[in-house]
Protein backbone atom coordinates (compact mmCIF):
# COMPACT_ATOMS: atom_id res chain seq x y z
CA UNK A 1 0.00 0.00 0.00
CA UNK A 2 2.63 2.59 -0.69
CA UNK A 3 3.39 5.32 1.70
CA UNK A 4 2.03 4.07 5.14
CA UNK A 5 0.63 2.05 7.36
CA UNK A 6 -1.28 4.13 9.02
CA UNK A 7 -4.99 3.95 9.04
CA UNK A 8 -7.21 2.66 6.28
CA UNK A 9 -7.23 4.35 2.97
CA UNK A 10 -9.22 2.17 1.34
CA UNK A 11 -8.64 -1.79 0.63
CA UNK A 12 -5.24 -3.23 0.72
CA UNK A 13 -3.94 -3.39 -2.79
CA UNK A 14 -4.09 -6.61 -5.01
CA UNK A 15 -0.69 -7.19 -4.44
CA UNK A 16 -1.14 -8.33 -0.55
CA UNK A 17 -3.81 -10.44 -1.39
CA UNK A 18 -3.07 -13.77 0.57
CA UNK A 19 0.27 -14.23 0.61
CA UNK A 20 2.02 -13.17 3.95
CA UNK A 21 4.77 -10.87 4.24
CA UNK A 22 8.51 -12.13 6.43
CA UNK A 23 9.42 -10.08 9.29
CA UNK A 24 11.88 -8.22 7.07
CA UNK A 25 9.22 -5.96 6.25
CA UNK A 26 9.14 -4.15 9.03
CA UNK A 27 13.35 -3.18 9.22
CA UNK A 28 12.89 -1.79 5.75
CA UNK A 29 11.87 2.20 5.28
CA UNK A 30 8.30 2.93 4.05
CA UNK A 31 7.68 1.81 0.75
CA UNK A 32 6.30 4.71 -1.59
CA UNK A 33 3.74 3.92 -4.19
CA UNK A 34 5.66 4.22 -7.64
CA UNK A 35 2.88 6.82 -9.11
CA UNK A 36 2.71 8.85 -6.23
CA UNK A 37 5.84 9.70 -5.80
CA UNK A 38 6.29 10.23 -9.25
CA UNK A 39 3.49 12.83 -8.67
CA UNK A 40 4.90 14.51 -5.53
CA UNK A 41 6.95 17.59 -5.67
CA UNK A 42 10.39 17.62 -3.17
CA UNK A 43 8.08 19.74 -0.64
CA UNK A 44 5.61 16.94 -0.62
CA UNK A 45 7.74 14.16 -0.76
CA UNK A 46 9.48 15.79 2.95
CA UNK A 47 5.71 16.19 4.16
CA UNK A 48 4.95 12.14 3.54
CA UNK A 49 8.26 11.34 4.94
CA UNK A 50 7.48 13.73 7.85
CA UNK A 51 4.29 11.75 8.08
CA UNK A 52 6.04 8.57 8.48
CA UNK A 53 8.01 9.12 11.13
CA UNK A 54 5.12 11.05 13.03
CA UNK A 55 2.86 7.93 12.69
CA UNK A 56 5.43 5.29 13.59
CA UNK A 57 6.33 5.75 17.28
CA UNK A 58 4.91 3.68 19.41
CA UNK A 59 6.74 0.91 21.44
CA UNK A 60 4.99 -2.22 23.25
CA UNK A 61 4.48 -0.39 26.55
CA UNK A 62 3.05 3.32 25.18
CA UNK A 63 0.61 0.59 23.10
CA UNK A 64 -0.34 -0.99 26.19
CA UNK A 65 -0.94 2.35 27.68
CA UNK A 66 -3.27 3.33 24.79
CA UNK A 67 -4.89 0.12 25.11
CA UNK A 68 -5.93 0.68 28.64
CA UNK A 69 -6.77 4.30 27.82
CA UNK A 70 -9.15 2.92 24.78
CA UNK A 71 -10.49 -0.72 26.83
CA UNK A 72 -10.43 0.75 30.83
CA UNK A 73 -13.38 2.91 30.36
CA UNK A 74 -17.12 3.04 30.61
CA UNK A 75 -17.05 -1.37 30.83
CA UNK A 76 -15.67 -0.96 34.35
CA UNK A 77 -18.38 1.27 35.52
CA UNK A 78 -21.10 -1.30 34.11
CA UNK A 79 -19.67 -4.64 35.66
CA UNK A 80 -20.61 -4.35 39.60
CA UNK A 81 -24.83 -4.14 38.24
CA UNK A 82 -24.10 -7.36 35.74
CA UNK A 83 -23.49 -8.93 39.17
CA UNK A 84 -26.14 -8.28 40.49
CA UNK A 85 -28.30 -9.55 38.05
CA UNK A 86 -26.12 -12.51 37.10
CA UNK A 87 -25.21 -13.33 40.85
CA UNK A 88 -21.32 -13.69 41.70
CA UNK A 89 -20.46 -17.05 40.75
CA UNK A 90 -21.30 -16.79 36.97
CA UNK A 91 -20.28 -12.87 37.39
CA UNK A 92 -16.90 -13.81 38.35
CA UNK A 93 -17.18 -16.61 35.59
CA UNK A 94 -18.34 -14.35 32.66
CA UNK A 95 -15.43 -11.68 33.76
CA UNK A 96 -12.40 -14.27 33.79
CA UNK A 97 -13.70 -16.30 31.10
CA UNK A 98 -14.65 -13.61 28.70
CA UNK A 99 -11.48 -11.86 29.50
CA UNK A 100 -9.55 -14.58 28.43
CA UNK A 101 -11.16 -14.96 25.25
CA UNK A 102 -10.96 -11.55 24.25
CA UNK A 103 -6.75 -12.13 25.06
CA UNK A 104 -7.17 -14.70 22.22
CA UNK A 105 -8.96 -13.19 19.80
CA UNK A 106 -7.10 -10.16 20.21
CA UNK A 107 -3.45 -12.90 19.55
CA UNK A 108 -5.61 -13.55 16.09
CA UNK A 109 -5.98 -9.98 15.35
CA UNK A 110 -2.34 -9.39 15.92
CA UNK A 111 -0.86 -12.20 13.91
CA UNK A 112 -3.02 -10.96 11.00
CA UNK A 113 -1.50 -7.54 11.39
CA UNK A 114 2.29 -9.45 11.57
CA UNK A 115 1.58 -11.64 8.04
CA UNK A 116 0.28 -8.81 6.56
CA UNK A 117 1.59 -5.42 7.51
CA UNK A 118 -0.60 -3.61 4.88
CA UNK A 119 -3.85 -4.10 6.73
CA UNK A 120 -4.12 -1.01 8.56
CA UNK A 121 -7.75 -1.38 9.69
CA UNK A 122 -10.46 -4.28 10.90
CA UNK A 123 -11.91 -3.31 7.18
CA UNK A 124 -8.56 -3.95 5.43
CA UNK A 125 -9.10 -7.70 6.91
CA UNK A 126 -12.46 -7.95 5.63
CA UNK A 127 -10.88 -7.25 2.07
CA UNK A 128 -8.70 -10.21 2.86
CA UNK A 129 -11.35 -11.97 3.93
CA UNK A 130 -14.04 -11.20 1.15
CA UNK A 131 -13.23 -8.63 -0.90
CA UNK A 132 -14.70 -4.94 -1.20
CA UNK A 133 -17.88 -5.90 -0.20
CA UNK A 134 -16.29 -7.67 3.28
CA UNK A 135 -14.05 -3.92 3.24
CA UNK A 136 -17.30 -1.86 2.94
CA UNK A 137 -19.61 -3.66 5.77
CA UNK A 138 -16.75 -4.23 8.18
CA UNK A 139 -15.72 -0.84 7.67
CA UNK A 140 -19.52 0.65 8.49
CA UNK A 141 -19.22 -2.03 11.60
CA UNK A 142 -16.27 0.08 12.81
CA UNK A 143 -17.63 3.89 11.89
CA UNK A 144 -21.20 2.99 13.76
CA UNK A 145 -19.46 1.46 17.01
CA UNK A 146 -16.72 3.99 17.20
CA UNK A 147 -19.52 6.32 17.13
CA UNK A 148 -21.71 4.58 19.85
CA UNK A 149 -18.67 4.31 21.90
CA UNK A 150 -18.14 8.50 21.88
CA UNK A 151 -22.31 8.43 22.53
CA UNK A 152 -21.61 6.72 25.40
CA UNK A 153 -18.99 8.92 26.71
CA UNK A 154 -20.80 11.84 26.24
CA UNK A 155 -23.81 10.02 28.20
CA UNK A 156 -21.62 9.12 30.95
CA UNK A 157 -19.93 12.40 30.78
CA UNK A 158 -23.51 14.07 31.05
CA UNK A 159 -24.53 11.90 34.22
CA UNK A 160 -20.99 12.94 35.82
CA UNK A 161 -21.58 16.81 35.42
CA UNK A 162 -24.96 16.29 37.07
CA UNK A 163 -23.86 14.39 39.74
CA UNK A 164 -21.30 16.33 40.87
CA UNK A 165 -23.02 19.75 40.31
CA UNK A 166 -26.35 19.08 41.68
CA UNK A 167 -27.25 21.86 40.27
CA UNK A 168 -31.13 22.78 38.17
CA UNK A 169 -29.41 23.48 34.94
CA UNK A 170 -30.55 21.31 32.14
CA UNK A 171 -28.87 18.14 31.26
CA UNK A 172 -28.33 19.02 27.84
CA UNK A 173 -26.40 22.18 28.38
CA UNK A 174 -24.03 19.40 30.67
CA UNK A 175 -24.21 16.71 27.85
CA UNK A 176 -23.24 20.45 25.44
CA UNK A 177 -20.16 20.61 27.66
CA UNK A 178 -19.34 17.17 27.91
CA UNK A 179 -19.15 16.61 23.72
CA UNK A 180 -16.87 20.30 23.38
CA UNK A 181 -14.57 18.51 26.18
CA UNK A 182 -14.64 14.93 23.66
CA UNK A 183 -13.87 17.60 20.84
CA UNK A 184 -10.75 19.12 22.26
CA UNK A 185 -9.21 16.43 23.09
CA UNK A 186 -9.81 14.33 19.88
CA UNK A 187 -7.54 16.89 18.39
CA UNK A 188 -3.82 15.67 18.44
CA UNK A 189 -3.96 13.22 15.93
CA UNK A 190 -1.52 10.86 16.85
CA UNK A 191 -1.59 8.34 19.13
CA UNK A 192 1.85 8.23 20.26
CA UNK A 193 0.86 11.97 21.18
CA UNK A 194 -1.91 11.57 23.37
CA UNK A 195 0.17 8.25 25.21
CA UNK A 196 0.78 10.34 28.10
CA UNK A 197 -2.51 11.47 28.75
CA UNK A 198 -2.83 7.23 29.45
CA UNK A 199 -1.15 7.30 32.66
CA UNK A 200 -3.84 10.33 33.86
CA UNK A 201 -6.65 7.86 32.11
CA UNK A 202 -5.65 4.85 33.70
CA UNK A 203 -4.94 6.99 37.63
CA UNK A 204 -8.04 8.64 37.18
CA UNK A 205 -10.29 5.35 36.92
CA UNK A 206 -7.82 3.12 39.17
CA UNK A 207 -8.31 5.70 42.51
CA UNK A 208 -12.39 6.45 40.84
CA UNK A 209 -13.39 1.97 41.48
CA UNK A 210 -11.16 2.82 45.01
CA UNK A 211 -13.31 5.57 45.92
CA UNK A 212 -16.48 3.25 44.98
CA UNK A 213 -15.39 0.28 46.71
CA UNK A 214 -14.05 2.30 50.45
CA UNK A 215 -17.18 4.18 50.24
CA UNK A 216 -19.43 1.15 49.11
CA UNK A 217 -18.13 -0.64 52.19
CA UNK A 218 -18.37 1.86 54.88
CA UNK A 219 -21.48 2.37 54.02
CA UNK A 220 -22.36 -1.20 54.46
CA UNK A 221 -20.35 -1.63 57.53
CA UNK A 222 -22.14 1.07 59.31
CA UNK A 223 -25.98 -0.12 57.59
CA UNK A 224 -28.07 -1.53 60.31
CA UNK A 225 -26.86 -5.74 60.42
CA UNK A 226 -23.38 -4.48 59.00
CA UNK A 227 -21.91 -6.36 55.63
CA UNK A 228 -23.80 -9.56 56.76
CA UNK A 229 -27.41 -7.88 55.89
CA UNK A 230 -26.24 -6.71 52.39
CA UNK A 231 -29.11 -8.80 49.65
CA UNK A 232 -26.23 -10.37 47.70
CA UNK A 233 -26.10 -14.23 45.98
CA UNK A 234 -23.89 -16.20 44.75
CA UNK A 235 -26.91 -16.79 42.02
CA UNK A 236 -28.86 -15.06 39.52
CA UNK A 237 -31.36 -12.70 41.26
CA UNK A 238 -34.80 -13.86 41.65
CA UNK A 239 -37.56 -13.58 38.47
CA UNK A 240 -34.71 -12.93 36.16
CA UNK A 241 -35.59 -12.37 32.57
CA UNK A 242 -33.84 -13.56 29.21
CA UNK A 243 -33.44 -9.64 28.88
CA UNK A 244 -32.23 -9.09 31.71
CA UNK A 245 -29.50 -11.66 31.86
CA UNK A 246 -28.01 -10.95 28.38
CA UNK A 247 -27.76 -6.93 28.63
CA UNK A 248 -25.91 -8.23 31.87
CA UNK A 249 -23.71 -10.13 29.93
CA UNK A 250 -23.21 -7.73 26.90
CA UNK A 251 -22.03 -5.06 29.44
CA UNK A 252 -19.10 -7.63 30.46
CA UNK A 253 -18.38 -8.60 26.61
CA UNK A 254 -18.44 -4.46 26.38
CA UNK A 255 -15.66 -4.14 28.90
CA UNK A 256 -13.23 -6.59 26.76
CA UNK A 257 -13.52 -4.81 22.84
CA UNK A 258 -9.96 -3.43 22.82
CA UNK A 259 -9.29 -5.76 19.51
CA UNK A 260 -11.82 -3.60 17.36
CA UNK A 261 -8.73 -0.54 17.13
CA UNK A 262 -5.69 -2.90 17.91
CA UNK A 263 -4.85 -2.64 13.72
CA UNK A 264 -4.74 0.78 14.04
CA UNK A 265 -2.91 0.87 16.83
CA UNK A 266 -0.33 -1.82 16.02
CA UNK A 267 0.07 0.45 12.66
CA UNK A 268 1.58 2.92 14.74
CA UNK A 269 4.61 0.32 16.50
CA UNK A 270 8.04 0.93 15.31
CA UNK A 271 8.56 -2.95 15.98
CA UNK A 272 4.61 -4.64 15.75
CA UNK A 273 5.85 -8.45 16.92
CA UNK A 274 5.70 -7.02 19.99
CA UNK A 275 2.15 -6.46 20.17
CA UNK A 276 1.86 -9.72 22.39
CA UNK A 277 3.13 -8.36 25.49
CA UNK A 278 0.74 -5.41 25.26
CA UNK A 279 -2.31 -7.62 25.03
CA UNK A 280 -1.54 -9.99 27.80
CA UNK A 281 -0.90 -7.04 30.18
CA UNK A 282 -3.86 -5.17 29.11
CA UNK A 283 -5.94 -8.15 29.05
CA UNK A 284 -4.53 -9.49 32.67
CA UNK A 285 -4.86 -5.91 34.56
CA UNK A 286 -8.58 -5.78 32.77
CA UNK A 287 -9.84 -9.33 34.16
CA UNK A 288 -8.35 -8.44 37.95
CA UNK A 289 -10.37 -4.75 37.84
CA UNK A 290 -13.03 -5.77 36.34
CA UNK A 291 -13.88 -8.95 38.71
CA UNK A 292 -12.39 -7.02 41.97
CA UNK A 293 -14.74 -4.47 40.94
CA UNK A 294 -17.65 -6.08 40.12
CA UNK A 295 -17.47 -8.57 42.82
CA UNK A 296 -16.42 -6.38 46.03
CA UNK A 297 -18.95 -3.45 44.83
CA UNK A 298 -21.97 -5.97 44.25
CA UNK A 299 -21.21 -7.81 47.73
CA UNK A 300 -20.64 -4.37 49.53
CA UNK A 301 -24.13 -3.06 48.07
CA UNK A 302 -25.97 -5.77 47.16
CA UNK A 303 -29.23 -5.88 44.46
CA UNK A 304 -29.63 -1.98 44.53
CA UNK A 305 -25.91 -1.13 42.90
CA UNK A 306 -26.73 1.28 40.09
CA UNK A 307 -25.20 1.69 36.88
CA UNK A 308 -22.22 3.44 36.18
CA UNK A 309 -21.33 1.94 39.88
CA UNK A 310 -20.16 5.35 40.89
CA UNK A 311 -23.58 6.36 41.46
CA UNK A 312 -23.42 3.45 44.48
CA UNK A 313 -20.53 5.18 46.19
CA UNK A 314 -23.08 7.59 48.60
CA UNK A 315 -23.95 11.19 47.95
CA UNK A 316 -20.81 12.53 48.38
CA UNK A 317 -18.38 9.56 47.92
CA UNK A 318 -20.35 9.24 44.36
CA UNK A 319 -19.43 13.12 43.46
CA UNK A 320 -16.08 12.98 44.04
CA UNK A 321 -15.85 10.08 42.71
CA UNK A 322 -17.18 10.64 39.44
CA UNK A 323 -15.09 14.24 39.28
CA UNK A 324 -11.85 11.78 40.05
CA UNK A 325 -12.95 9.97 36.65
CA UNK A 326 -13.80 12.72 34.61
CA UNK A 327 -10.20 12.09 33.01
CA UNK A 328 -11.23 8.80 31.88
CA UNK A 329 -14.39 9.49 30.92
CA UNK A 330 -13.28 12.23 28.20
CA UNK A 331 -9.71 10.74 27.45
CA UNK A 332 -10.80 7.36 26.61
CA UNK A 333 -13.45 8.71 24.67
CA UNK A 334 -11.62 11.13 22.52
CA UNK A 335 -9.40 8.37 21.90
CA UNK A 336 -12.33 6.76 19.80
CA UNK A 337 -13.15 9.85 17.61
CA UNK A 338 -9.29 9.87 16.97
CA UNK A 339 -9.58 6.55 15.60
CA UNK A 340 -12.54 6.87 13.27
CA UNK A 341 -11.37 10.46 11.90
CA UNK A 342 -8.26 9.11 10.94
CA UNK A 343 -9.82 5.88 9.55
CA UNK A 344 -12.39 8.48 7.27
CA UNK A 345 -9.23 10.91 7.07
CA UNK A 346 -6.89 8.60 5.66
CA UNK A 347 -9.49 7.27 3.33
CA UNK A 348 -10.46 10.53 1.75
CA UNK A 349 -6.99 11.70 1.30
CA UNK A 350 -5.17 8.53 0.82
CA UNK A 351 -2.63 10.24 -2.13
CA UNK A 352 -2.99 13.38 -0.66
CA UNK A 353 -0.17 14.95 2.30
CA UNK A 354 -3.33 16.45 3.53
CA UNK A 355 -3.80 12.94 5.16
CA UNK A 356 -0.61 12.98 7.57
CA UNK A 357 -2.39 16.33 9.07
CA UNK A 358 0.64 18.48 8.97
CA UNK A 359 -0.23 21.30 6.41
CA UNK A 360 -2.69 24.00 7.13
CA UNK A 361 -5.38 22.17 4.59
CA UNK A 362 -4.74 18.91 6.63
CA UNK A 363 -5.47 20.57 10.23
CA UNK A 364 -8.62 22.05 8.83
CA UNK A 365 -9.97 18.87 7.34
CA UNK A 366 -9.18 17.16 10.50
CA UNK A 367 -11.06 19.79 13.05
CA UNK A 368 -13.76 19.02 10.59
CA UNK A 369 -13.87 15.51 10.69
CA UNK A 370 -14.01 14.77 14.50
CA UNK A 371 -16.14 18.27 15.04
CA UNK A 372 -19.11 15.96 12.81
CA UNK A 373 -17.89 12.82 14.60
CA UNK A 374 -18.73 14.49 18.00
CA UNK A 375 -22.11 16.03 16.84
CA UNK A 376 -23.20 12.48 15.62
CA UNK A 377 -22.05 11.20 18.76
CA UNK A 378 -24.01 13.83 20.78
CA UNK A 379 -27.30 13.49 18.73
CA UNK A 380 -27.07 9.45 19.79
CA UNK A 381 -26.35 10.12 23.50
CA UNK A 382 -29.65 12.34 23.72
CA UNK A 383 -31.62 9.53 21.73
CA UNK A 384 -30.39 6.63 23.69
CA UNK A 385 -30.11 8.29 26.95
CA UNK A 386 -29.28 5.43 29.23
CA UNK A 387 -26.57 3.38 30.23
CA UNK A 388 -26.56 0.08 30.34
CA UNK A 389 -28.67 -0.38 27.20
CA UNK A 390 -26.33 1.73 24.88
CA UNK A 391 -23.55 -0.06 26.32
CA UNK A 392 -25.72 -3.35 25.36
CA UNK A 393 -26.38 -1.91 21.90
CA UNK A 394 -22.84 -1.49 21.53
CA UNK A 395 -21.99 -5.22 22.22
CA UNK A 396 -23.99 -6.55 20.53
CA UNK A 397 -24.44 -5.12 17.13
CA UNK A 398 -20.59 -4.59 16.72
CA UNK A 399 -18.70 -5.90 19.84
CA UNK A 400 -19.39 -9.19 18.74
CA UNK A 401 -17.89 -9.30 15.50
CA UNK A 402 -14.87 -7.06 16.46
CA UNK A 403 -14.00 -9.55 19.45
CA UNK A 404 -15.48 -12.44 18.49
CA UNK A 405 -16.68 -13.96 15.12
CA UNK A 406 -14.13 -11.85 13.12
CA UNK A 407 -11.09 -13.07 14.68
CA UNK A 408 -12.48 -16.74 14.58
CA UNK A 409 -13.49 -15.74 10.64
CA UNK A 410 -9.85 -15.14 10.58
CA UNK A 411 -8.06 -17.67 11.69
CA UNK A 412 -10.04 -20.13 9.68
CA UNK A 413 -9.92 -17.81 6.16
CA UNK A 414 -6.29 -16.20 7.07
CA UNK A 415 -3.87 -18.09 9.45
CA UNK A 416 -4.47 -21.83 9.58
CA UNK A 417 -1.70 -23.57 8.24
CA UNK A 418 -1.35 -27.40 7.02
CA UNK A 419 -3.76 -29.80 6.67
CA UNK A 420 -6.91 -29.87 8.39
CA UNK A 421 -6.58 -33.22 10.25
CA UNK A 422 -3.48 -32.52 12.21
CA UNK A 423 -3.83 -32.47 15.50
CA UNK A 424 -3.16 -28.64 15.69
CA UNK A 425 -5.71 -27.70 13.66
CA UNK A 426 -8.07 -29.84 14.95
CA UNK A 427 -7.88 -28.43 18.36
CA UNK A 428 -7.72 -24.87 17.09
CA UNK A 429 -10.42 -25.19 14.91
CA UNK A 430 -13.09 -26.08 17.86
CA UNK A 431 -11.80 -23.48 19.72
CA UNK A 432 -12.47 -20.93 17.14
CA UNK A 433 -15.61 -22.53 16.60
CA UNK A 434 -16.82 -22.05 20.07
CA UNK A 435 -15.70 -18.50 19.97
CA UNK A 436 -17.29 -17.97 16.67
CA UNK A 437 -20.90 -19.58 17.96
CA UNK A 438 -19.83 -16.56 21.36
CA UNK A 439 -19.93 -13.98 18.96
CA UNK A 440 -23.43 -15.02 17.11
CA UNK A 441 -25.29 -15.70 20.36
CA UNK A 442 -24.35 -12.07 21.43
CA UNK A 443 -25.02 -10.91 18.01
CA UNK A 444 -28.64 -12.22 17.91
CA UNK A 445 -29.60 -12.58 21.34
CA UNK A 446 -28.02 -9.69 22.48
CA UNK A 447 -29.53 -7.57 19.47
CA UNK A 448 -33.02 -9.14 20.59
CA UNK A 449 -32.47 -8.08 24.53
CA UNK A 450 -31.20 -4.23 23.83
CA UNK A 451 -34.36 -3.52 21.66
CA UNK A 452 -36.51 -5.29 24.26
CA UNK A 453 -35.20 -3.40 26.84
CA UNK A 454 -35.54 0.33 25.46
CA UNK A 455 -38.90 -0.17 24.31
CA UNK A 456 -39.53 -1.56 28.25
CA UNK A 457 -37.63 1.49 29.62
CA UNK A 458 -39.70 3.89 27.24
CA UNK A 459 -43.52 2.21 27.87
CA UNK A 460 -42.51 2.18 31.48
CA UNK A 461 -41.67 5.85 31.75
CA UNK A 462 -38.23 4.71 33.43
CA UNK A 463 -36.11 7.22 31.42
CA UNK A 464 -36.37 10.21 30.20
CA UNK A 465 -36.96 11.44 27.34
CA UNK A 466 -35.24 12.10 24.14
CA UNK A 467 -33.50 15.74 24.27
CA UNK A 468 -35.33 16.47 27.35
CA UNK A 469 -34.11 17.75 30.53
CA UNK A 470 -34.26 14.89 33.54
CA UNK A 471 -31.31 13.28 34.29
CA UNK A 472 -30.20 10.39 32.43
CA UNK A 473 -30.53 7.00 33.22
Amino acid sequence: MGISQEISNGPPPKSMDMEPAGEKFYADPPQYDGDIVGEMSERERNIYDQGCDKFHRLGWKRLTVILIVEAIALGSLSIPSSFATLGMVAGVICCVGLGLVAIYTSYIVGQVKLAFPNVASYADAGTLMWGRVGYEVINIMLILQLILLVGSHTLTGTIAWTTITESNVCSIVFSVVSAVILLLLAVPPSFAEVAILGYIDFISIIAAIGITIIGTGVEATNSPGGRSAVNWSAWPKENITFTDAFIAISNIIFAYSFAMCQFSFMDEMHTPKDFVKSIWSLGIIEIIIYTITGAVVYAFVGQDVKSPALLSAGHVLSRVAFGIALPVIFISGSINTTVLARLLHGRIYKNSPIRFINTKMGWITWLIFITVITWIAWVIAEVIPFFSDLLSISSSLFISGFTFYFPALMWFMLLRKGPWTSPKNIALSIVNACVFAIGMITLGAGTYASVDDIINNYRDGSVRGVFTCAKPN
